[in-house]
């Protein structure tokens, strides 16, 4: 099984702003995190915190979730 590689300018974060999460991770892009949010179908929402009217990835939680969406069987 391939290891996620974490980038050194992410490595010291662990809340992005969802408005620059693509400059670090190309894929889920912005209008996918926000359906992502608004449907709660993969149980995403432990990946977002909100601080006021800002939303932010927290990536720890973001690179653990998909891990455990690999590991879920595809029906």
């Amino acid at each position: 099984m391939q290891q996620t590689t974490i980038p050194e300018t992410v490595r010291n974060l662990d809340l992005i702003p969802l408005s620059k999460f693509n400059d670090y991770f190309a894929f889920p892009t912005q209008g996918t995190i926000r359906q992502f949010m608004f449907y709660n179908k993969y149980d995403f929402n432990k990946c977002i915190r909100r601080i006021g009217k800002r939303i932010y990835v927290k990536v720890s939680n973001f690179l653990e979730w998909i891990e455990n969406q690999n590991k879920q069987e595809v029906i």
